[in-house]
């Protein structure tokens, strides 16, 4: 449809129709991992609306902290938020105190769609500096906050939020979030304490609890490994988008070849069918939604290399080390050569030309393979991963990586009850797509950290 530019400021589902053009697939605002050169790669493979960086209010407001402003949205060059390339945009902030936010917020107003208030980070750093999910319990502040935006900028404001144990408080919170002015709510279906190791699975219930209790738009965020779940999400929950944050990390062509009337189904669930039925996935088919990731990485170098705008070198690094992970994991001298590669970050171009080195070694790596395994379908070639259940591609594609929950530690012997049991109690597995773990992990990549909030 066409995009009509507004006149005024609309909200709602004007905006989301209207200035956003009624998008399905978004990707989420990641610390560190959705900057400009992953958002033009992101936009060649089928995301329709985009999140900047999460953006500390309180220091991007000042230009005692330039360098931070430039590294997280830089509007000097020209480039982040140009409608020719980098729109729809939403620009999200954390922050604790409204005229910080406010300040910050007046300071991008020109470059964005929307600007988004993060409510679902639950990480140490964020209960530090009293933001994301540990705002859950201030929700005065939580008004304040997104009332101040609504009634003093010219574009909407929306919020990302993290569920409640139960589902009453959740549906409580969602509507406050409305009443304050929020125009779009994106609700990530899992707790606060659900992170790292404990990640776990999102809740689509309450995601759709909260979709049937408000007016405005919602999009559902989490358990998205393939672009069956997509659909699946949507689905179960009601919503009117899927968001995905690590998911996409690993696989930015998660959103490949996606329309609205195009619901695929899952390789691992096709494996024995004949080719003559409709839910046949061919090679070319499967290659659409899982290219071969050093092809997904050089041109993500490329980018980085062509535009004004820098990228920060932890950025390049975390992006290539996820988007090459299988192969990285098999070619062990490459992975450290290209953990160990350093790079000038006020110069960086001749680090990131090793880098592109590294990924065409690997290219032709993965290629070697791939000609050994000529004559088998990529189908012929997939597997189930014995641990979580998940389909595994052959290694010179992108995939998605899932980490599995540690084994629970052994009850010690002096709280084990001496009395039997009267009958077992088996639990089985809720009928949802494993989690991508998305969100609100702190991950360690030699020596690069980034965190998805």
């Amino acid at each position: 449809m066409a995009i009509i530019p507004p006149t005024k400021k609309l909200g709602g589902y004007d905006f989301y129709n209207n200035v956003l053009g009624s998008p399905k697939y978004i990707v989420a605002p990641m610390v560190d991992q959705s900057e400009l050169a992953w958002r033009r790669l992101s936009r060649r493979y089928g995301a329709q609306v985009i999140y900047s960086p999460m953006i500390n209010a309180k220091m991007f407001n000042t230009q005692a902290h330039k360098t931070y402003r430039d590294n997280n949205f830089n509007i000097t060059c020209g480039e982040e938020g140009d409608p020719t390339i980098d729109r729809p945009l939403v620009v999200q902030f954390c922050a604790n105190d409204p005229d910080q936010l406010l300040a910050s917020a007046k300071i991008i107003e020109p470059y964005c769609d929307a600007v988004d208030i993060n409510l679902g980070c639950p990480q140490d750093i964020a209960k530090k500096g009293k933001y994301g999910a540990f705002l859950q319990d201030d929700w005065d502040l939580i008004y304040k906050l997104i009332n101040t935006l609504h009634t003093n900028l010219s574009i909407p404001v929306t919020a990302k939020f993290r569920v409640f144990p139960t589902v009453e408080k959740t549906v409580a919170y969602a509507r406050m979030l409305e009443r304050a002015g929020a125009q779009i709510l994106t609700c990530h279906g899992r707790i606060r304490e659900q992170r790292g190791v404990n990640t776990g699975l999102a809740d689509w219930t309450k995601i759709r609890a909260v979709k049937e209790a408000v007016s405005v738009p919602v999009f559902a965020n989490g358990n998205i490994l393939y672009q069956s779940d997509i659909f699946n999400c949507l689905n179960a929950t009601g919503a009117d988008s899927v968001m995905s944050a690590e998911g996409q990390l690993y696989n930015p062509a998660l959103f490949n070849g996606l329309t609205a009337m195009f619901t695929p189904s899952s390789p691992s669930t096709t494996l024995s069918l004949p080719p003559s039925h409709p839910d046949y996935l061919s090679d070319e088919q499967i290659l659409l939604r899982q290219p071969r990731h050093c092809d997904l990485a050089i041109e993500y170098l490329d980018i980085v290399l062509s535009q004004k705008t820098p990228t920060t070198v932890s950025a390049v690094k975390g992006h290539l080390f996820k988007i090459m992970r299988p192969g990285l994991t098999r070619e062990k001298d490459l992975r450290e050569r290209l953990g160990k590669t350093r790079v000038n970050p006020k110069a960086p171009r001749e680090g990131y030309e090793e880098y592109m080195r590294v990924c065409k070694e690997l290219k032709e790596r993965m290629e070697r393979d791939e000609k050994a395994a000529a004559g088998k379908s990529l189908k012929d070639l997939m597997e189930l991963e014995s641990v979580t259940g998940i389909q595994v591609m052959p290694h010179w594609l992108a995939q998605p990586y899932f980490r599995p929950p540690p084994p629970p530690k052994p009850e010690p012997e002096s709280k084990k009850s001496t009395t039997p049991a009267k009958r077992p109690h088996i639990e089985t597995e809720p009928a949802t797509p494993n989690t991508d773990g998305e969100e609100a992990k702190r991950v360690k990549l030699d020596g690069v950290q980034t965190v998805e909030v």
